[in-house]
C-alpha cells in the first residue's frame, strides 16, 4: 500500500533528480559554448594571486587616464596576458614571456590599418623617451602578406627606436580576442612585470603626449 508520506518522498526525490539533469544540461551547455566561443580560455587565463597587483595599480592610475589617453580601460579583474609568439626582424623567434620584469606597453598594428599607421611615430617617441631595462614597447606587426611591406614602411616614415616584431600568422590578435582583448585594430595594452593587464585601449592613443608619459610612468614606478 502506498502511503501519502512515500508519495511526498518519491516527489521530492524526482525533483531532485530532475534538478541533477538540469544542472548537468546547463553545465554541457557551458562546456560547449566554451568550445565555440572561447570562453573556457578566459576563465582559465585568470590568475588572481599573481595578478591581483596589477588590477591594485590600475585603480591607482585610473585617474591619469585621462586626456590623450582617457580610452585607456583600466584592469578590474586580474588577467593574465596570454604569452604571444612572433619573430623580430631576423626571423628568430620570441615569446612574450622574455619580457618579464619589465612594464610593457604590447601593441599590435598592421600597415593596412590607417590608425595603427597614424600612432607608429608617438609609440616609437615612447620608446625613445621611456625605454629601458624598466620598460619596453613591443609593437607587434599582424600583415599576412608580403613580409617586406611593414618593415619597408617603417623605414620609410623614420620609425627607428622600436624593435621590429611580426607575427604573420596574426595568431597574436586571435590569441587577445579569446581573452576578450582585441575586436580591432590597433589593440593595445599595458602589462605590468608579471605579465598582467594593468589596462588596454581599444584603438589609437597619443602615446608620445604628456598624458601618455605621465600615465605609462607611474605604471613603471609602480
Amino acid at each position: 500500500m502506498v502511503t501519502r508520506k512515500s508519495e511526498e518522498t518519491h516527489s521530492q526525490g524526482q525533483r531532485r533528480h530532475g534538478i541533477r539533469i538540469a544542472a548537468a544540461l546547463a553545465a554541457g551547455a557551458v562546456a560547449g559554448l566554451a568550445g565555440v566561443y572561447g570562453i573556457g580560455s578566459f576563465v582559465g587565463n585568470v590568475d588572481a594571486a599573481e595578478c591581483r597587483p596589477a588590477v591594485a595599480l590600475a585603480k591607482r592610475l585610473a585617474p591619469l587616464a585621462r586626456g590623450e589617453v582617457a580610452a585607456l580601460t583600466p584592469a578590474e579583474t586580474p588577467l593574465r596576458v596570454p604569452d604571444l609568439s612572433f619573430r623580430d626582424a631576423g626571423g628568430a623567434a620570441h615569446r612574450l614571456a622574455e619580457w618579464r620584469g619589465r612594464t610593457v606597453l604590447l601593441n599590435l598594428w598592421a600597415t593596412w590599418c590607417v590608425p595603427c599607421r597614424k600612432e607608429m611615430p608617438a609609440l616609437d617617441a615612447l620608446q625613445g623617451q621611456l625605454g629601458g631595462p624598466d620598460f619596453d614597447v613591443v609593437a607587434i606587426n599582424i600583415d599576412t602578406r608580403d613580409p617586406d611591406k611593414p618593415r619597408s614602411w617603417l623605414h620609410e616614415v623614420g620609425i627607428n627606436r622600436l624593435a621590429y616584431y611580426a607575427d604573420d600568422t596574426a595568431r597574436a590578435f586571435r590569441d587577445l580576442k579569446s581573452v576578450g582583448r582585441a575586436f580591432g585594430m590597433p589593440t593595445t595594452l599595458l602589462v605590468d612585470p608579471s605579465g598582467c593587464e594593468i589596462g588596454n585601449v581599444a584603438g589609437p592613443a597619443e602615446w608620445a603626449s604628456a598624458d601618455a608619459i605621465k600615465l605609462v610612468g607611474a605604471a613603471v614606478a609602480r
